[in-house]
């Protein structure tokens, strides 16, 4: 998969990968949880060379509760990991009315996968797994779990914010309405080894 031209411009990434390092290793909390510390399981990443080269990235799903996020990288791109709460799911779908494509019917193929065109742009409805670069112009959004009223947002239900240019995104990457970013969030290929799980750079068919 290749991320879309309008991301790739060198002082796009150089912008999103400024605020990517300051961010790699935190886990955010969500629902009820400010911030808590899930550390990188080492032995599951490949060497940087391989990562430059787009090697597969294998993660341990166990330590991430429900309402939190890994960051892992791929390909030198931040990729977020979130275990989402049952209340975080039940809000998705109130959402549609207010994004500008609820069921990423716009999406190329570069974007989304087909076994991520659906409701909650997953394989599995708890495990988001998503390229966390701003549609925008290719800063790393805040992922701003816990569903409360924001400053940005008095109905706020949980998902990303970005605060450069103020783009929001729901739960699922969905991109909201009235606000720079044009489209939804990508989704990477993706698979689960087993439940515990995941790698990302290829899918259950081997397709990278």
């Amino acid at each position: 998969m290749q991320v879309p031209e309008s991301l790739m411009a060198n002082e796009v990434v150089d912008q999103g990968r400024r605020r990517f390092l300051t961010t790699t290793t935190a886990v955010v909390g969500g629902v009820g949880v400010v911030a808590a510390a899930v550390p990188f399981i080492k032995s599951w990443e490949p060497s940087a060379k391989a990562k430059a080269a787009g090697a597969p990235v294998t993660q341990s799903l166990k330590k991430i509760e429900p309402g939190q996020q890994l960051i892992v990288a791929w390909r030198s791109l931040p990729v977020f990991i979130v275990n989402r709460s049952p209340a975080q799911l039940a809000a998705l779908p109130k959402q549609d009315g207010r994004l500008v494509d609820p069921g990423s019917d716009g999406a190329s193929a570069d974007q989304q996968p087909k076994y991520a065109q659906n409701a909650t742009r997953s394989i599995k409805p708890e495990w988001l797994v998503m390229i966390g670069i701003c549609t925008h112009l290719g800063c790393v959004p805040d992922y701003v779990g816990e569903m409360k009223a924001e400053p940005f947002d008095p109905n706020w239900q949980g998902g990303y914010y970005c605060p450069c240019h103020h783009s929001r995104y729901d739960m699922a990457g969905r991109v909201y309405q009235g606000v720079p970013a044009p489209k939804n969030m990508a989704i990477p290929p993706y698979h689960f080894v087993d439940d515990a799980t995941v790698q990302i750079g290829v899918d259950a068919e081997g397709n990278a």
